[in-house]
């Protein structure tokens, strides 16, 4: 199964993980006008001028995939000013009767499919406890381990759902305005179609997230991150195993718990991962398109560390990330993982176009 191939073949700094389960398509929704709707009452929309920017990492820090630093030009749009919470995600399932892709049990075809060609078939136990609905959950150890073995800190847990994001055991009672986590891609281009809004661009992300600036590292500038007051949600300690804190929290924060960017925009950084529309392709930078006006993305995926994949780009980094082990907090950092992956560290904010005439 994809859940167990990905933790030991991972390569990536991040861990997020494939989960196979029941489909849905890939299909953004088309452009919507510019009116805020009922379910803006919980999440104001924030208009982003829109203008050109050098996308890329802005030093020698970055990722390979973040080279080269290329121009790209954005039209106005709107954003959601912080991450869709809970509370929000459960207004549209309580609309709309929506099962998640953690919630559906994964079929015998699918798991089949998720294998390497030629896999025998696994006993009926095995196949069995492989197909359960579940989804991943951070479970950290007590004591230090090597960054390269991700199964250290995550395990697949039956019954780990948007409603139970750490287990059976777990709920988001009086955890409405937290963000979202255990959603697919799939999920969340569901509750966007609700919602008569979209999933951002990858390029969109990147010119909000940056609030205005020129060449920052992060969407406040270039102060560090742990100098003064806190800035973002991130780990803070020794990762995995200990987390001091010191920013207030140790898993997923409130929304609007820090200071907003440029463009008013909340959580830009740290928190939680989220989703864009874009596949993720490790070369695009290098390969594709330059100079042009709201680039959408790669036809298809491609992870040269695991090719039999396709996968989805993730933006901003999360409360797990920190500057000894992931550094996803920085704008221009990528990260990716498979449509239908479930996460606790991952959520989305979505966006709208405005309709010219």
């Amino acid at each position: 199964m994809k859940v167990y191939k990905t933790i030991l073949n991972i390569g990536i700094l991040l861990g997020v993980v494939t989960l196979s389960s029941c489909g849905g398509n890939n299909k953004t929704p088309g452009k919507q006008p510019a009116v805020l709707t009922a379910t803006d009452t919980l999440n104001k929309m924030v208009l982003i001028p829109g203008g050109s920017f050098s996308m890329g990492a802005d030093d020698e820090t970055g990722m390979a995939d973040e080279y080269p630093k290329h121009n790209v030009q954005v039209d106005s749009f709107w954003m959601d000013e912080h991450e869709v919470t809970n509370q929000e995600f459960a207004n549209f399932v309580a609309a709309t009767g929506y099962v998640t892709t953690a919630e559906k049990p994964v079929s015998k075809e699918e798991l089949m499919a998720s294998m390497p060609p030629g896999s025998p078939e696994p006993d009926s136990s095995a196949m069995a406890a492989m197909m359960v609905a579940g989804a991943m959950v951070f479970s950290p150890p007590d004591h230090a381990v090597p960054f390269n073995d991700v199964s250290q800190w995550w395990r697949f847990v039956p019954g780990a759902s948007w409603k139970h994001p750490d287990g059976p055991d777990s709920a988001v009672a009086n955890n409405g305005n937290k963000p979202v986590t255990q959603v697919s891609w799939l999920d969340a281009q569901a509750y966007a179609a609700w919602a008569g809004k979209r999933l951002p661009t990858e390029a969109e992300w990147e010119y909000a997230a940056r609030g205005g600036l020129s060449g920052k590292l992060y969407p406040w500038g270039d102060e560090p991150l742990n100098s003064g007051k806190p800035k973002a949600n991130t780990w803070n300690g020794n990762f995995p195993y200990h987390n001091t804190k010191t920013d207030g929290f140790y898993g997923t924060a409130p929304v609007k718990s820090y200071s907003p960017n440029g463009y008013q925009l909340y959580d830009m950084s740290g928190n939680v991962w989220e989703w864009c529309a874009d596949w993720y392709d490790a070369n695009y930078y290098m390969e594709g398109e330059k100079g042009v006006r709201n680039p959408a993305g790669p036809e298809k995926g491609f992870d040269p560390e695991d090719a039999g994949a396709a996968k989805k780009v993730i933006r901003g980094g999360s409360y797990m990330c920190s500057d000894e082990y992931c550094r996803g907090y920085r704008v221009s950092a990528r990260m990716k993982t498979t449509p239908e992956s479930g996460l606790s560290n991952l959520g989305f904010r979505c966006a709208r176009s405005i309709l010219h005439k």
